[in-house]
């Protein structure tokens, strides 16, 4: 052991003066981190202690010269390198909510600072560092130093980072400003990742200590850094101030910082908000009457102004924003290499999806113009991108579930009635129609040809085209084609017996056809045209067998006929010009286990639309009959579906594990409760006075071209002739703790792999996720 008072030892730990980060990361190896703290433990706390200890000096002189600056940065790499280690071993977790015995240096100074934990003093002297003038801020002084700015007299907001919420001075770009916090934030965020060494927990209560203690009203820099983190994050402009090749002759010092800032916002904003007005401990509930319109707000402070944003600019700034950004890599493919491609997309769409499910104003906001198509098409982007690779399953799911948010609201069906003209490169058939079409051909895309892991997104998939399908004024003719392709798919008879729920797909498309049919007939003869074409898909749903012999029978079925999806029986036409195919992940890619995603019915509650456009919330026990009897969802490997039975192109070995519940075999009476409930009645109907009509003109005429018979189908109307139109139901995303587990571990698995250059958790024994490669 090494007495704490021997400073000429423990100095030559940061009093080096020209170090990097990646240095420390070298000359510090983890077998020698693991050696001390086994063996001469007493020698590793007094390490962290003074290392501490110096970043607080640092805080409350306001480092004023060179070799103070040093000092802190030193410390700060040497406090990234070894927290990981201190958070992997259980007997560690408590150090930093000690109190360091004796702490106070002798003096007059035991005051109670030296009653704070060690993990309380050095978040605050973080927190201060942060906004150190001539440091990681501008100074406003222009004078020498004898009137050096007290660091604890200044006011932060006047220094935060970046012009945009509730600050309009942009401050000048001073690159040294932007390696000194991307440094402190690194830190920072290593302080919070303690939550990747505890196993993943449905209890979502157990609140990482670090962010609460860091977003609580204890930081008074709270406000001022939560506005320069988003504005940092929203101003960005990658492109180079807008010169194309701009970036290839300047280093960007940006960057970095604007990634350390998204992820250390993302993690402070780990809430589980479906929490927020449940009962409290002593049985009274938080919420009041008043608490659709200003929930008081949680103790996270990062949560709580964020849920405040209000202004229509500051609005406008962090969608613009967040769109420009999302949308870079598709901006790529016009002037290849023409603006620096960024990489923390994934990030960019955690902290959006926060902005929508905390603030109900952004989510209106967003929806109240086409704006939202400037989100929509980078998410269809990704998720066509990425559709055949495993290692990206975790994206695909957050692309899903920001749709599956959008969705439950009317606007955003009736946005995607704009007609799509951007041509972004994309592997997918070439068409001329709306954004809508746009997004079932790439549903179609992702269900026909994805990776076998997404198969659990089925359900959320078609649960947005069901959402929105009441307010499709008009489908192309390759968007209709798709989606009767999907439906003679998913009604194939193999596919139906597989597995327990796979007949709610067709639920859902039916739904989707008697909507279009009941409220936006008028526009879509390509669609009613596709079921007169396909007729005879409904006639065999509608006589499905339900003997057991032909269950059998549809079961055996699959070993002789090909896959019910596979890419030929779809007229997928040529793909559009310059999009390359959707690729598997490279082999040796690494990849973070996610937990497994709550089913369709947990994910969503039933609305019903009502006359006047209002929605009111159903009551679940008057549950519709697609959702009825579902087993319960969570499978450990991170398949929310019953098995991996369910995927029509896997062999029938896999059969044997058709439900979570043991063995699972179709019966009659299964195959009769939900045959019965096929909602059949408007399509059949329609069926019925069309198909002699069209028929008719086909023989008096002669045609044999579809566009006589469309001219026919558009000037036709069925008023009067359809049963009464149901009510339209939306299925609403609901906040639960499941999809706030999987944030959780979605979001640090994203953070660990991008955390390459140093590696601070590679190696480490992270407990929250598996690190698993390709």
């Amino acid at each position: 052991p090494v007495e704490a008072t021997d400073d000429a030892f423990w100095d030559q730990f940061w009093a080096d003066t020209a170090t990097s980060v990646q240095d420390v990361f070298a000359l510090v190896p983890a077998a020698e981190i693991r050696a001390v703290r086994e063996e001469s433990p007493s020698n590793l706390a007094t390490l962290c202690y003074k290392a501490v200890e110096k970043l607080v000096q640092g805080a409350e002189s306001g480092c004023h010269t060179e070799k103070e600056r040093q000092i802190i940065l030193n410390c700060c790499r040497l406090l990234t390198r070894i927290l990981p280690y201190i958070f992997e071993d259980p007997d560690w977790r408590g150090f930093f909510w000690s109190t360091v015995p004796g702490a106070g240096r002798g003096g007059g100074d035991e005051d109670d600072e030296n009653a704070r934990p060690l993990a309380e003093s050095l978040l605050l002297a973080v927190a201060d560092l942060l906004f150190c003038p001539d440091f990681t801020v501008q100074s406003h002084r222009r004078s020498t130093v004898d009137t050096a700015e007290d660091i604890h007299s200044i006011d932060s907001c006047e220094y935060i980072w970046e012009a945009g919420v509730g600050f309009a001075h942009s401050p000048q770009p001073n690159y040294i400003h932007d390696l000194n916090r991307t440094e402190l934030l690194k830190l920072l965020l290593t302080c919070f990742s303690e939550a990747m060494y505890l196993p993943p927990s449905s209890d979502s209560s157990n609140t990482n200590p670090w962010v609460q203690f860091f977003c609580s009203t204890e930081n008074r820099h709270a406000l001022p850094l939560f506005t320069s983190l988003l504005n940092v994050v929203c101003a960005y402009d990658p492109v180079g101030y807008g010169i194309p090749y701009n970036h290839l002759l300047f280093s960007d010092y940006r960057e970095p910082l604007v990634e350390e800032a998204a992820q250390v916002l993302i993690v402070t904003l780990d809430y589980d908000s479906s929490t927020s007005s449940s009962p409290t401990v002593d049985g009274t509930t938080t919420g009041t009457a008043m608490d659709d319109v200003d929930p008081p707000g949680p103790d996270n402070l990062f949560v709580n102004y964020l849920s405040r944003i209000h202004r229509e600019e500051d609005f406008q700034f962090i969608l613009k924003g967040v769109a420009r950004l999302l949308s870079n890599p598709l901006v790529q493919t016009y002037l290849p290499n023409s603006a620096k491609k960024i990489q923390f997309h994934q990030e960019l769409l955690v902290l959006f999806w926060k902005l929508c499910d905390f603030n109900k104003k952004f989510l209106f906001f967003v929806l109240k113009s086409s704006d939202v198509l400037d989100i929509l098409v980078p998410i269809l982007y990704f998720l066509n991108d990425a559709r055949a690779d495993q290692s990206r399953v975790g994206l695909m799911h957050i692309g899903v579930f920001i749709l599956l948010l959008l969705s439950g609201e009317r606007n955003f069906g009736v946005r995607l009635n704009k007609p799509y003209s951007v041509r972004v490169p994309m592997d997918i058939p070439v068409f001329t129609g709306t954004h809508a079409d746009l997004l079932i051909i790439v549903f179609h895309k992702i269900i026909t040809s994805g990776h076998q892991r997404l198969q659990p997104l089925f359900d959320c998939l078609l649960t947005i085209v069901v959402n929105v399908s009441p307010y499709l004024k008009s489908l192309s003719m390759v968007a209709a084609n798709k989606l009767l392709h999907l439906l003679e798919a998913f009604s194939t008879t193999w596919f139906l017996f597989s597995a327990v729920q796979n007949h709610h797909l067709v639920f859902f498309l039916l739904e989707v056809f008697n909507n279009i049919i009941q409220y936006q007939f008028d526009g879509n003869s390509n669609l009613v045209y596709a079921v007169i074409r396909k007729r005879n898909v409904f006639h065999q749903l509608a006589n499905l067998p339900t003997d057991s012999q032909s269950i059998q029978k549809g079961l055996q079925r699959k070993k002789k006929t090909p896959e019910p999806i596979s890419r030929t029986n779809s007229q997928d036409g040529v793909s559009m010009e310059g999009s390359r195919p959707a690729a598997p992940a490279e082999p040796g890619t690494l990849k973070t286990s996610l937990v497994a995603t709550p089913g369709i019915d947990k994910l969503t509650e039933k609305s019903q639309v009502s006359e006047d456009g209002t929605m009111r919330s159903l009551e679940p026990e008057s549950s519709q009959p697609p959702l009825e009897g579902n087993p319960p969802s969570a499978v450990s490997d991170g398949e929310p579906w019953s098995g991996e039975a369910t995927h029509p192109q896997q062999d029938r070995r896999r059969l044997s594990s058709a439900s979570s519940s043991g063995q699972w075999t179709p019966t009659p009476d299964w195959v009769m409760s939900w045959k019965s409930k096929l909602p059949l009645q408007t399509i059949m109907r329609l069926l019925q006075v069309l198909v002699p009509q069209v028929e008719k003109i086909c023989i008096d005429k002669g045609l044999t071209d579809e566009s006589e018979i469309l001219k026919f189908l558009q000037h036709g109307t069925l008023v009067g002739l359809l049963p009464v139109p149901h009510p339209i139901l939306i299925r609403k995303y609901q906040a639960n703790s499941g999809t706030a587990m999987w944030f959780r571990t979605y979001m640090w698995g994203v953070i660990y792999l991008r955390n390459v250059d140093p590696p601070i958790w590679y190696d480490t024994d992270v407990k929250l996720f598996e690190i698993q490669r390709v």
